[in-house]
């Protein structure tokens, strides 16, 4: 009996151990390897930030530090360079051990080093060094009655993948600049390093594009926009619209780059694209033919048509949007494209006939192509939905593998490079509430995806891959398509806390992955989510809406 009760005692203490271990290293993503130290660094009033290094882009990381810092507590830290010093210190690492964005981060009681080898790895070293102080660091204000206090620890962290994103879908609804920018800090935060921003919509074109001014004064405006669920087929008779100047892009992109987040525009193509039909209809079936900016969701059948002037116009497009987006990457959609008016289309079917083309599907597949040859000439890459493997994948492209992993496993076995984004895991616009088990939810695009189902999630589709095929998954994403997103709070609400679980996903290595374990660690995340003012789902300010969201009765 007695040897019983010594056993519990000593389970439920390391228990205890492992929860205290958890509260004290709360870090999301989780990082690679964390070996725990006794002691703690305490922050002085006025803490040095000393840079070891003559790379010049350290000192806007720097900065961002030690400006939080000063907001938060109140002191004064300072930013110089150095050689030595007991504050805290960025120091340049030599050889190739961390990578681009890899880093190590020691915290004794003397003082705190984040050794890296490019500005990358010091800003992801900054992140985690933020979240192992209080939460209260994030706090907008000073904040008095706080131990300003760092837990010894050494870590030496780097991602699982290159490639981590989310995806905003603005074009059925406008979101404001402030809230872009908002989200950019968050994928930040979480070490997601893509902001993929979806530009042009059939329900609105989102992008100003100096050559075609037409797109922005018609293109972006809908007349109303559906509520309600879809099937009820009811509308709100409230026009739509919002677009981002060319002035506006280059702020965010330059904003995003502070912040190591590379923004990729996505264009639509050829389907998605009754906001451009609207504006210049000749570039469809019919020049003479009226097509309104669509007030409903779904899949339109007004489609670009693969003409020359159509790809003059797109050309003209991607050249302005390619000198607004610096990233790697353009976007070109290639998803939903129904086929009906290209089969109706005395056009379409001869140029099938000249190409040699069997069927809609290689036609699309030209279309795609035409495109990825013009946007690899200009020293770029395209990216595509898993559509553009229909009728034979472009040469340079990289598929965004959404339904399901299919696409993106047979990508891969053609050597083409993937990212994964299955709607099952990714698509942050699904209920993340049970209908049957809650009396009223925010309307949703519908299907049901919990946190811990998304972060079940492995990309690596290892059963179905070589090792050398798995090499050309980059990562993956998380996309919120907007049709029932009309605000940003209602934006954050569908977000958080899934996007978390997607950041570590990319981050953190499979094996050390543990649902439990995340969902404790999110515990204490959410206290800085607070500071941030950030709605996640279950947040105490979900109750405070500054709008009434739309909501619908759960059948029972």
């Amino acid at each position: 009996m007695k040897k019983s009760l010594l056993i519990c005692c000593l389970l439920l203490l390391q228990a205890g151990l492992v929860l205290h271990a958890q509260s004290r290293y709360a870090l999301i993503p989780k990082p690679t390897r964390l070996t725990e130290q006794k002691g703690s660094f305490i922050i002085p009033r006025d803490v040095d930030i000393i840079i070891q290094s003559t790379n010049a882009q350290l000192l806007p990381i720097a900065r961002l530090l030690a400006d939080q810092l000063a907001i938060a507590t109140g002191y004064k830290p300072s930013v110089t360079a150095g050689k030595s010093g007991k504050g805290i210190l960025f120091v340049s690492a030599k050889g190739a051990q961390f990578g681009d964005e890899g880093y190590k981060l020691t915290v004794s009681p003397r003082q705190i080093v984040i050794t890296a080898e490019q500005p990358k790895g010091f800003f992801y070293g900054v992140q985690t060094l933020m979240q192992l102080m209080p939460p209260a660091v994030f706090s907008p204000a000073r904040v008095e009655g706080v131990t300003w206090e760092v837990p010894a620890c050494t870590i030496e962290d780097q991602p699982r993948y290159g490639y981590r994103g989310g995806m905003l879908d603005v074009g059925r609804h406008y979101m404001p600049i402030d809230f872009i920018k908002k989200f950019i800090d968050l994928l930040a935060l979480h070490k997601m390093n893509t902001f993929h921003w979806h530009l042009t919509e059939d329900q609105g074109w989102r992008i100003e594009i100096k050559k075609y001014p037409l797109l922005t004064k018609i293109g972006s405006i809908r007349k109303q926009s559906m509520v309600g669920r879809y099937g009820d087929n009811k509308y709100d008779g409230k026009p739509y619209g919002g677009f981002y100047t060319q002035d506006e892009v280059r702020d965010i992109v330059k904003y995003a780059q502070s912040k190591y987040v590379t923004v990729i525009p996505e264009i639509e193509m050829p389907g998605h694209s009754a906001g451009v039909l609207a504006a210049y209809p000749q570039f469809g079936s019919n020049p003479d033919k009226i097509v309104d900016v669509v007030s409903k969701w779904g899949v339109m059948d007004d489609v670009l048509f693969p003409r020359e002037e159509t790809f003059t116009f797109l050309e003209d497009v991607l050249t302005e949007v390619m000198d607004l987006f610096p990233s790697q990457y353009i976007h070109i959609g290639g998803d939903e494209c129904p086929k009906t008016q290209w089969k109706q289309s005395r056009f379409c079917q001869n140029l099938m006939k000249e190409k040699g083309l069997k069927d809609e599907h290689e036609l699309q597949s030209y279309f795609i192509q035409r495109i990825d040859k013009f946007v690899t000439s200009k020293g770029r890459r395209i990216i595509g939905w898993d559509e553009i493997l229909e009728g034979g994948l472009s040469p340079n492209a990289t598929v965004m593998s959404w339904r399901g992993v299919a696409g993106g496993i047979a990508a891969a076995r053609q050597d083409h490079d993937v990212i994964m984004t299955p709607t099952t895991y990714c698509y942050l616009d699904y209920y993340q509430v049970d209908k049957s088990m809650q009396p009223t939810v925010p309307i949703a695009i519908g299907g049901y995806l919990p946190l811990e189902k998304v972060y079940s999630f492995d990309p690596s589709v290892t059963d179905s891959l070589t090792t050398a095929q798995a090499k050309h998954v980059l990562g993956v994403q998380a996309n919120l398509w907007t049709e029932y997103v009309l605000t940003p709070e209602y934006a954050e609400y569908m977000l958080f806390p899934r996007l978390i679980a997607v950041a570590e996903t990319g981050w953190t290595p499979q094996a050390s992955r543990n649902v439990d374990d995340f969902k404790t660690r999110l515990e204490t995340h959410k206290k800085r989510l607070d500071y941030l003012k950030v709605n996640y789902f279950g947040a105490p300010i979900n109750g405070d809406f500054p709008y009434q969201m739309p909501k619908e009765t759960a059948s029972k």
